[in-house]
């Protein structure tokens, strides 16, 4: 496999509505952005992965686009933007941007001439269907209810996976494409570095035939966009696919394939719901079933294709509040995920907070909640019955704000996040979990996090080194190693506050083994036979004989 220099990247991912609001007006800004470069720069990242910034109504909080090439006025200029790009530049940060072509706003000027009449030019940029009696079928939105809205001005209806503002593109149109390819071009030659691509896997669909991921033509799209966009540039991209098996993701990922570099799979996010009932229906995580899904992607893609590595996004609760422990084992348990994560194989993301440990919000009042999924699900679950106790249950466990509060810089009023009132409330453990805290303390989750980062800089075995997996069988220590030539590294993580024991099986030797990092300062300097305290996480380097 060749070399390229996101191997060794580590992304940090910045909602820009929630991370820093330089004018006073509430809302996280690209200024606000810029002036916490010099922060970003010392945790050790290489890639910024911008959430839009785009023009939008914010209907979905900027994944409805009016506008691919204008900035969001609440965000600022395009100025602003080149800033950035140059700025982060200067310090040895990448920016890749989020790039939203499934759908658009209905506020977009192709979806406003498109619903104009039947025989406007603009019409077959999006999917119109008659229906009979209702809509032409029984798809359901991701975010509730039908996805079709009839429309009075021609009478057919349009077809919208997410909300009924967002609106789905044709990409069987040779000109929506044409035109998509157009404007992926303008931006990375402002100088981005590449493109996370939301719901990718949708673009090549065929509703008539009920086909909504991996359609036939998907693949022949993404070498498309590969050959007239990506290839002109020394980029990286990774595609949300939340349909994505291990043996889909060798077809976009295979370098040979020249589709995409990674994908975000979905497959460990979905295993503490309920299986067919969705992420509202909640169940308990099992270790056992994280441990087998994890390394199944780390061995089957090897050498095949390239990992992405993630605990948390804009669309997930809090790590810590969903499979740490977000009390008293907070700072350890935060260190225990992210060193299972950063030790494995693939480009590691760190979402914004994470590097301090923020938690999930539990907002009493539903009118604090911001997120268009949540209220709809609310206002479903509701009319279907079910008790006010048991939705709360689920939002506070898995509602997508859990991600969205404003990033916690100190313990001044607002988490220092704005001057003014914050369009989402702050986490009031602000005054205890904030970024001026972090770095003052050399313990802290933020610096773990650094040295993560730059232990994938300096050692080429967390990199490239193949992945096995030890105590498959543990109900609370998750054991794996990284092999690359003569080198090895044992990594041992305990998932839970009890005290279970570690013994090193046969075939690898303790004798002259090292620290590399760990969460515990007097953690055992021989991993032969370890007793583990809560949520302990050591990596060693083994010794040779």
């Amino acid at each position: 496999m060749d070399k390229k220099w996101w191997h060794t990247a580590t992304v940090y991912q910045i909602y820009p509505r929630s991370f820093n609001d330089s004018d006073g007006d509430g809302i996280g800004d690209i200024p606000g952005t810029i002036e916490k470069l010099d922060y970003l720069a010392e945790l050790g990242i290489d890639v910024i992965w911008l959430s839009p910034v785009y023009k939008s109504p914010n209907d979905d909080n900027g994944y409805d686009i009016s506008d691919y090439y204008g900035i969001m006025d609440e965000f600022g200029t395009m100025e602003d933007m080149e800033r950035l790009i140059e700025e982060a530049k200067a310090l040895n940060i990448r920016i890749i941007m989020d790039l939203v072509i499934n759908h658009t706003s209905d506020e977009h000027p192709w979806f406003v001439e498109s619903r104009k009449s039947k025989d406007n030019p603009y019409r077959d940029f999006y999917i119109w269907r008659d229906g009979e009696d209702g809509p032409p079928s029984d798809i359901r939105s991701v975010f509730s209810g039908p996805a079709w809205e009839y429309d009075d001005e021609t009478g057919q209806y349009y077809f919208h996976l997410f909300s009924k503002k967002q609106p789905d593109l044709n990409l069987h149109n040779d000109g929506v494409r044409k035109e998509l390819h157009k404007m992926m071009n303008f931006w990375l030659e402002k100088g981005i570095s590449g493109f996370r691509m939301d719901v990718i896997d949708l673009i090549g669909k065929e509703v008539d035939k009920g086909v909504l991921t991996d359609g036939p033509m998907l693949h022949p799209y993404l070498k498309e966009i590969n050959e007239k966009v990506l290839a002109k540039f020394d980029v990286m991209t990774v595609g949300e696919t939340p349909s994505a098996t291990t043996d889909s993701a060798k077809l976009y990922t295979a370098p040979e394939r020249n589709e995409l570099d990674m994908v975000f799979t979905f497959e460990h996010m979905s295993l503490d719901e309920v299986e067919g009932e969705g992420k509202w229906a909640l169940k308990p995580l099992e270790l056992k079933e994280l441990k087998a899904v994890l390394s199944k992607w780390q061995t089957e893609l090897y050498g095949q294709g390239w990992n992405s590595l993630y605990w948390n996004n804009h669309d997930q609760p809090r790590i810590v509040s969903r499979w740490g422990n977000d009390g008293e084992y907070r700072v350890k348990s935060a260190k225990m995920l992210a060193t299972v994560l950063h030790m494995m194989q693939g480009t590691p993301y760190i979402y914004q907070g994470e590097e301090i440990g923020m938690t999930n919000i539990h907002f009493d009042d539903l009118e604090d909640y911001r997120d268009i999924e949540t209220l709809n699900i609310y206002k479903e679950k509701t009319e279907q019955g079910t008790p006010h106790e048991d939705i709360m249950k689920s939002i506070y466990t898995k509602g997508r704000d859990n991600a969205r509060t404003p990033i916690q810089w100190n313990g001044s009023e607002h988490a220092g996040f704005t001057t003014g009132v914050p369009w989402i409330k702050v986490n009031p453990n602000y005054t205890e979990i904030n970024v001026e805290k972090a770095l003052a303390d050399e313990q802290s989750i933020f610096h773990h996090y650094k040295k993560l980062v730059q232990l994938r800089k300096e050692h080429e075995i967390i990199v490239y080194g193949e992945y096995e997996l030890i105590e498959a069988e543990h109900d609370e220590i998750f054991a794996y190693v990284r092999r690359l030539g003569e080198e090895t590294l044992l990594v041992v993580a305990n998932f839970y506050d009890r005290t279970p024991k570690f013994t090193l099986r046969e075939g690898f030797s303790a004798k002259n083994a090292e620290i590399v990092i760990s969460n515990y300062d007097d953690s055992p300097k021989s991993p032969e036979q370890i007793d583990l305290r809560p949520y302990e996480a050591v990596v060693y380097r083994l010794g040779q004989g």
